[in-house]
């Protein structure tokens, strides 16, 4: 038996629900899985616990056990860019690990040096989705994530103010208000400005339905690990506009044509108006987004993950 565990379950709506959930079904077919948020002493052969530091309980509850089982730690943005190497349970954590998992390939260089040895970069992915039609009457531009800080939705309502008086620019917002304020922000926003809507925490599904009929999605994030959603445009033939932090480009690319400067809504409006304006720019970056779309194949996940997996369990202790 596996046991996965994830901070967040199905009634968060989160990444790490997400993630947990695809794993669990690629997994599946080579082994029994268990998803839980704490490890409770159930008897299992392997544990792939979802952030170091939300996780390290159940972490350091599994390394303490006998006889040792073998351990993986998948290293989320905020473990990463924020908790390595300031937070104990985090850095506990990650010595504990037998193996680690980073989500996009520029994270092994951004690991301390003593770790590096012991991690795989593991690409998220999603199915391939048909490009939908945009329509040439304005430019729809999706943001999709909780409001609290990491996700930095204040560069996105910045950029729509500074947006207010092209009408020929739309600015959705989908997204559970996790912190309070940033919530009644978005609220204001909406009421004061037409050109910005905020739709609140949506299924899944809806979600991706909306992130195919946008022109660009815009991921503004501060901090990021390799976010899924990114990955879901790229496969919808949606172009990215994101801030130029290390789990950003570490999916789209270095050359990649579409980044603006974290926290800065001059850039993003920048950015919106030359696609607005550009169809040849918009076409540009989808056709950078296009080649890199095969990197996010399922099989290509799941493949590195049953890897990884036999190898462990096969691993003499």
């Amino acid at each position: 038996m596996l046991v996965l565990i994830t901070p967040a379950l199905a009634a968060a709506n989160s990444g790490n629900w997400q993630t947990a959930r695809r794993w669990a079904r690629m997994l599946a077919g080579d082994c029994e899985v268990r998803l839980a948020q704490d490890w409770d002493g159930t008897a299992a052969d392997l544990m792939v616990a979802l952030h170091a530091r939300r996780s390290a309980p159940s972490i350091a509850r599994w390394a303490a056990a006998v006889p040792r089982k073998p351990l993986v730690v998948v290293l989320t943005g905020t473990d990463l860019y924020r908790d390595l190497p300031h937070d104990a349970d985090a850095e506990r954590s990650v010595a504990s690990a037998d193996r680690l998992i980073v989500l996009h390939e520029g994270a092994l260089s951004d690991l301390p040096p003593v770790h590096r040895d012991k991690a795989v970069v593991c690409f998220q992915s999603c199915v391939q989705r048909v490009a939908q039609r945009k329509t040439r009457r304005h430019l729809r531009a999706l943001m999709v994530g909780h409001l609290r800080d990491e996700k930095d939705p204040r560069t996105y309502f910045a950029a729509a103010r500074k947006l207010a008086d092209r009408d020929d620019i739309l600015l959705d917002h989908v997204g559970g208000p996790l912190d309070e304020a940033l919530g009644r922000e978005a609220a204001a926003l909406m009421r004061e400005q037409p050109n910005y809507r905020w739709l609140g925490a949506l299924p899944h599904a809806a979600t991706l339905a909306r992130i195919q009929r946008a022109h660009v999605l815009v991921h503004p994030s501060a901090i990021e690990g390799g976010a899924h959603v990114v990955i879901e445009a790229m496969r919808s033939g949606t172009p990215v506009l994101a801030s130029k932090i290390a789990g950003n480009v570490g999916l789209l690319g270095r050359d990649y044509r579409g980044y603006f400067a974290p926290g800065d809504a001059g850039g993003l409006a920048v950015l919106l108006q030359r696609v607005r304006g550009s169809a040849a720019m918009l076409r540009a970056l989808r056709a950078q987004c296009d080649l890199r779309a095969p990197l996010f194949e399922p099989a290509r996940e799941q493949a590195t993950l049953r890897a990884l997996v036999a190898g462990l369990l096969e691993m003499p202790r």
